[in-house]
């Protein structure tokens, strides 16, 4: 699928404050601009109706940009016999991957065996995968002996090795489709908002009617009508519950997991396909995927008890990935090839009753409020389109918004979207840009590189149509590098705060961006090889 390459609408900021400011009433306003927020204001866009989001901090700061990069229907998911939430997903994976294939594409996975039931056990499951697929198949499932294994994952510990499985899931990458996402919305009509916080409720009737924001650069307040409000604002869906303006108590409906990633040098696991760890020693997931030119080591599930902006790495989970790492890689990562360390919490609905984090499911809620606000929580980017629609059709069915035409977004490309083959495992560049390439080399600074694939001209298209504000948008959500090389990012900060301050007139926040990526490439307290830097 591709979009025809219109220019790019520009994301001053000036004039999308000026159009916050007029009276006018919107039919939807969104609070919250992760992957949910942003696919309901999409989705009641692109039916026709008037729509605001505002989002507190940029676009896809928490949890939106910090995931596996997996588009998948939730292998683990089978063991639960979740067959429902498992064929959704996979449904919306081959929506994903075709409405932005510069930003997702297929990726072959291999589960290895060690133990003999391992083999059986999970082909067998992995080929029920494929059933459930049907033509959303990405690739066959093939069972492996061991030499044919060892050859498709070069880096695979062959000890022990019994064979395995190949089979196919998606990978993307998530904070640039975050970005894709809201100017799609905004080339439909909406009105998009980052470093705005939505600080009160507005109340007509006994109704909610509306909100207050305010602008983090200038203090500025501003009240917005709207005949439905939408709380999608991720993991802190029960802070906007309690905004003031409301009457209603709000109990906490969300319990937190977190999920830590290590990003380590390519050669640990070279090649194009990914490892897959069904059950490690204490019955988690683990994955070792190629990233734009790195090797991205996770996850864990760790109950945490507090949002968080900034979550950290625990060192019991930088421990426990570098070891079962060890336990399936030829050469054993260590601390010091860390070239990034990064964690993200995830938003989960709390069941009734006590359970941990990682027994409890994945699958999203929508409630409406007896004062009309509408709260969406839980799911994972995969389903994000079908949440979406889930909160417009519940809006729709409550009679709080009227007029709205059916929903489209299952076939409605996203800006950049052209079609060919493109490898997420391959070092960052003008792949992301998809359709608009042209239009970024066209810019100034083009032809001069600051580093890891980031050119001037990048920066000056991320400022100019990309809604960038800070240094961070820039080098952790515009391009990737914080989450690739923190002492890279770091080293950049002041080139493309230069560029920044001369495009936007604003404090590129300079100094706040190098404390950041210190912290991403220092060790949790109590690892070992904890390192630093000063630059």
């Amino acid at each position: 699928m591709n979009v025809p390459a219109a220019a790019p609408q520009r994301t001053d900021r000036a004039a999308l404050l000026a159009r916050l400011a007029e009276p006018r009433e919107y039919d939807l306003a969104v609070i919250g601009g992760g992957a949910t927020g942003l696919g309901v204001a999409l989705d009641a866009a692109t039916r026709g109706l008037r729509v605001v989001l505002v989002e507190a901090h940029d676009f896809a700061k928490g949890t939106s940009s910090r995931a596996t990069k997996l588009v998948h229907g939730g292998v683990r998911y089978l063991e639960q016999r979740n067959f429902p939430l498992v064929r959704e997903a996979l449904r919306e994976r081959r929506i994903l991957l075709r409405n932005a294939p510069h930003l997702a594409q297929p990726l072959p996975f291999v589960v290895p065996a060690y133990r003999f039931w391992e083999k059986p056990y999970y082909g067998t499951g992995l080929v029920l995968y494929d059933l459930l697929a049907g033509k959303s198949a990405l690739g066959r499932t093939r069972w492996l002996d061991t030499r044919a294994l060892a050859a498709r994952q070069p880096g695979l510990r062959t000890q022990g090795l019994r064979g395995g499985i190949e089979y196919w899931d998606g990978q993307f990458d998530d904070a640039r489709m975050a970005i894709a996402l809201a100017r799609t919305a905004a080339r439909a009509g909406a009105l998009l908002v980052n470093y705005c916080a939505a600080v009160g409720l507005v109340r007509e009737g006994g109704k909610v009617a509306g909100l207050r924001c305010e602008d983090r650069e200038t203090g500025r307040s501003y009240a917005i009508k709207a005949r439905c409000v939408v709380n999608a604002a991720g993991i802190w869906v029960d802070a906007v519950r309690r905004l003031p303006g409301r009457d209603e108590p709000a109990d906490d409906a969300m319990l937190f997991s977190q999920g830590a990633h290590l990003v380590v040098p390519r050669e640990f696991l070279p090649g194009d396909r990914a490892l897959l760890v069904p059950r490690t020693r204490d019955g988690r997931v683990l994955f070792a995927l190629p990233w734009m030119g790195r090797t991205l080591i996770g996850t864990t599930d760790t109950p945490r008890p507090r949002v968080e902006l900034e979550p950290r790495p625990l060192a019991e989970e930088a421990a426990f990935l570098l070891g079962e790492a060890a336990r399936y890689l030829a050469r054993a990562p260590r601390a010091e090839d860390v070239s990034s360390a990064w964690a993200g919490l995830r938003p989960l609905v709390r069941p009734p009753g006590q359970a941990s984090t990682k027994d409890v499911s994945r699958e999203h809620v929508v409630r409406i409020a007896g004062d009309g606000l509408v709260t969406v929580a839980g799911g994972k980017w995969t389903t994000y389109r079908a949440m979406a629609e889930d909160v417009l059709d519940a809006c729709l069915d409550a009679g709080l918004l009227r007029g709205a035409g059916r929903c489209v977004t299952a076939e409605h490309a996203l800006v950049g979207a052209i079609a060919g083959r493109h490898s997420l495992g391959d070092a960052p560049g003008l792949r992301c840009y998809g359709s608009e390439q042209a239009f970024v080399q066209e810019l100034p600074g083009a032809d001069r590189p600051l580093g890891g694939g980031l050119t001037e001209a990048m920066v000056r298209f991320a400022a100019r149509h990309e809604y960038a504000r800070t240094v961070e948008d820039v080098l952790a959500r515009r391009s990737r590098l914080l989450f690739l090389d923190a002492a890279l990012a770091h080293g950049l900060a002041e080139a493309v705060g230069g560029i920044l301050a001369r495009e936007t007139g604003a404090d590129p926040r300079i100094d706040a961006f190098r404390e950041l990526a210190r912290s991403y490439s220092r060790w949790p307290a109590g690892a070992s090889g904890s390192t630093s830097f000063s630059r």
